[in-house]
């Protein structure tokens, strides 16, 4: 029997589950946007592509302080509530050349989330959660509707922060959003970075080209559409030798650009992304979590502040309500 052992960490699930029952995605798919299918073959880092001065990386986070029950002003013993969750947020920027990473713009917020329309913002010693008041949908639990809702609120504020952050006076600079790029399709030279793979969107013959890529190779560019469409293109980071999907990543770029500036996207991917992939003996999630996006990550966290004073804080506030 031969087996790998996989570097990435299960505590945050598998890298590639696309091996699940149902692996086959139902997204329409254009796979000749670079080249016919008959063609496809691993693409080598292009020469042709210098690495821009200066590379903008984006990241957020979520946490879920507390769950709430939101009660009407005349409570009474038949009265259920409604679902409400406290939950902090936070995204920022850091901005990478090659003499330094420096985090550029970073917004923390906080808020309620329900579908109570009797709701009010929350007063605590620690900061405020102001409501965000989601539409019922009987299509989905109130689990989903908020968590939904919170993830929302997230996508808006890091399209906040990536404003802040950018040099308005020259060219926009290229920003790598740490996930799918819905929402924030219409920011410029923008590429979305996906690190695991739940589904499969390309036919097996095509799939099995991305088990032959080496590293820093990438496939050609195709277009998938579900609720949107976007370009993208499976990218190996520089790792170990392992499983056939062992340091792929999934890239996107706005479904809107002309072929010429999709395919020089992926050109530059390839030249810079490799740069800031993570080693196994130093990121659980290696290669595929970067080492700016990383480092983001753990500042953003902090900044959400301690949850058990939070707790306490909002505990103390609904015992004087």
């Amino acid at each position: 029997m031969k087996y790998f052992v996989d570097a990435w960490d299960p505590s945050y699930g598998v890298g590639n589950d696309a091996t699940a029952a149902d692996p086959e995605s139902s997204a329409s798919l254009v796979a000749d946007v670079e080249r016919p299918p008959k063609d496809w073959r691993p693409i080598a880092a292009s020469g042709a592509v210098g690495s821009p001065d200066c590379v903008l990386f984006i990241d957020g986070v979520r946490r879920t302080d507390a769950h709430v029950t939101v009660l009407s002003t005349s409570s009474s013993a038949y009265d259920p509530g409604d679902l409400g969750v406290c939950a902090s947020y936070a995204a920022g920027v850091v901005r990478c050349t090659p003499a330094a990473a420096t985090v550029v713009s970073l917004e923390t917020r906080r808020g309620l989330f329900t579908t109570a329309s009797r709701a009010d913002t929350i007063q605590t010693q620690a900061g405020a959660y102001p409501v965000c008041l989601s539409s019922p949908d009987p299509d989905q639990s109130p689990a989903q509707l908020l968590s939904q809702s919170i993830q929302r609120q997230l996508g808006q504020l890091e399209i906040i922060v990536a404003g802040a952050a950018r040099n308005h006076d020259s060219d926009p600079e290229l920003l790598v959003v740490d996930g799918p790029l819905r929402g924030r399709d219409h920011l410029p030279m923008t590429l979305g970075f996906i690190k695991s793979h739940r589904t499969h969107y390309l036919p097996p013959e095509l799939n099995a080209v991305v088990g032959h890529l080496g590293s820093g190779e990438r496939t050609p560019v195709f277009r998938i559409g579900t609720s949107w469409e976007r370009h993208t293109w499976y990218l190996r980071l520089p790792c170990r030798p392992g499983a056939p999907w062992t340091g792929v990543v999934r890239v996107e770029c706005s479904a809107l650009l002309p072929t010429d500036e999709v395919v020089r996207m992926a050109d530059l991917s390839q030249v810079i992304l490799p740069n800031y992939a993570s080693e196994e003996h130093k990121d659980s999630r290696a290669p595929q979590n970067l080492y700016p996006i990383a480092g983001l990550e753990n500042q953003l966290r902090r900044r959400l502040g301690d949850r058990e004073l939070l707790v306490r804080a909002l505990r103390s506030a609904a015992a004087k309500a």
